[in-house]
């Protein structure tokens, strides 16, 4: 087995994902063969990874997927082998290994956690089988010891697999010096045997400013610091994993393209609008329930979701639906990406009751098809080549249902043969099951041109490894990173 080191963190959001993608590229840098591993995740932001002699692909959580390209690797199933992909406010969808394992209401899945930590441990011994280290990311917190009885996540991993842990805590949302003290007062002996250290992550300013700070955690935990992280930049080029930071997304820079997207309550790989955001001329602005889609939008873009037919129903709850009629007769452009796409259509049937209760739900009535909701998931990636622009994408698909109808005849993508996707007449409205579409740049530029936006065309994937390379430095400089991987065991 490699070697390994585990980061969890006072709470949610405190940035883990982003240290363990940056410790990764630190550690590629340095010679060595790294991956990334999370146990358990909870995200609608899916990835796939392909499953070694079989056709078809499996679920991981984006971050993951993110984590892996870190690393200079192929992203696996066993990066991550327990995702909960929510789909209501008390169950999600349970994917074991990539596959579909079942649903869930959250009183049910803590049952069936200990029953999970095989899938988990089984996942640990083959991805660590063939490294130098492995650098493992918790969830939530160590210090929710109401679950900690069948924890597979944070310390029951940690405890299992003898992983030696580093807490991270946030200083920019404050208490941070409680928070960490509060962990190590409230974790049981054994537990906080497994603590080596902390790190503090988010600080603005002048780092030496938290000397003091550091002392006070000092002498409350006795436990070593790694060193004081800034403000990380560069990480606004990288996908997010939680619909969390969506909030922060709400009020963008004005530029010469406006790009809104409704903020569905149970949104999916909104990162399929990092490519869009980093261009200069694009503003991209996720519109919080409540709010009107703005009406100087030169484009909407209704994202993938986990729930198409609660989110169409949120939808028109919202009044966006209205919102939406409006844009279109201005002469605006629509994009539906996968749930958002199923949305476009005329209708959504459910006959299986998959997302819920059997139920069929008019659609938005922009493209002339419809979806019916089928029991099988497409989960596999796709290469492809737009068909308006002759250009080549590269992307993956993750759904359920099956979408027909006339302006299927203007297909968006074609792959091996086979169309995907739907557009109007004028061209002004379309979509596609293809998560990545805007990934490709020579297809993003193109696109971006028939809005009138000239000039762009950045390379998307150099900026994520330019970004990577800049956190992995920045952590070197403020971290103690040799000390850090050589307490791995």
């Amino acid at each position: 087995m490699a070697k390994a080191i585990m980061l969890q963190g006072t709470g949610s959001d405190v940035g883990k994902t982003m240290l363990v993608a940056g410790l990764c590229r630190a550690a590629l840098r340095r010679g060595l063969r790294v991956k990334p591993f999370k146990p358990q995740n909870m995200s609608n932001n899916a990835a796939v990874a392909d499953i070694p002699g079989e056709t078809g692909g499996g679920e991981i959580g984006r971050a993951q997927w993110l984590q892996a390209i870190a690393c200079g690797v192929a992203p696996s199933i066993h990066m991550n082998p327990v995702l909960l992909k929510p789909q209501s406010e008390i169950g999600a969808q349970v994917v074991v290994q990539g596959k579909v394992f079942g649903q869930a209401k959250a009183r049910d899945y803590q049952a069936l956690k200990p029953k999970l930590m095989d899938a988990v441990l089984d996942s640990w011994e083959k991805l660590g089988a063939d490294c130098d280290l492995v650098i493992v990311e918790g969830a939530g917190s160590p210090a929710e010891i109401n679950l900690r009885s069948r924890d597979i996540a944070n310390m029951g991993f940690a405890t299992r697999a003898d992983v030696p842990v580093v807490l991270v805590g946030d200083i920019d949302r404050g208490g941070v010096i409680a928070s960490i003290a509060g962990t190590h007062l409230i974790l049981p002996e054994a537990d906080r045997a497994m603590v080596v250290g902390y790190l503090i992550n988010k600080f603005r300013g002048d780092v030496s400013l938290f000397d003091d700070g550091i002392l006070a955690i000092d002498k409350f935990t006795g436990w070593r610091c790694f060193g004081v992280v800034p403000w990380l930049k560069a990480a606004a080029m990288l996908p997010s994993e939680d619909s969390v930071v969506l909030e922060r997304l709400a009020v963008g820079e004005s530029r010469a393209l406006k790009v809104a997207v409704p903020m569905l309550g149970r949104i999916a790989n909104f990162d399929d609008l990092d490519p869009l955001k980093a261009e200069p001329q694009v503003e991209v602005v996720f519109v919080p329930p409540g709010k009107q889609l703005p009406a100087d939008a030169g484009l909407v873009i209704i994202p993938g979701s986990k729930s198409t037919i609660s989110d169409l129903l949120q939808f028109r709850e919202n009044g966006w639906d209205r919102d939406l009629a409006d844009h279109r007769r201005r002469g605006g452009h629509i994009v539906g990406l996968c749930g958002g796409y199923q949305m476009l259509g005329r209708v959504v049937r459910d006959p299986h009751g998959i997302e819920g209760l059997a139920i069929e739900v008019p659609g938005l009535g922009l493209l002339d098809v419809d979806t019916v909701m089928e029991r099988e998931k497409s989960v596999r990636n796709v290469a492809a080549h737009s068909v308006a622009f002759g250009t080549p994408v590269e992307g993956y698909e993750i759904h359920l249902g099956m979408t027909t109808g006339p302006d299927c005849l203007r297909p968006v993508v074609r792959s091996g043969g086979v169309d995907d996707g739907a557009m109007s007449a004028d061209g002004k409205v379309f979509g596609t099951y293809l998560h990545g579409y805007f990934n490709a740049d020579a297809t993003r530029t193109h696109f971006l041109e028939t809005l009138g936006i000239t000039g762009g065309g950045i390379d998307y994937r150099a900026e994520v490894e330019r970004a990577l390379d800049a956190i992995a430095e920045q952590l070197e400089r403020h971290l103690d990173c040799d000390a850090l991987f050589a307490l791995a065991r």
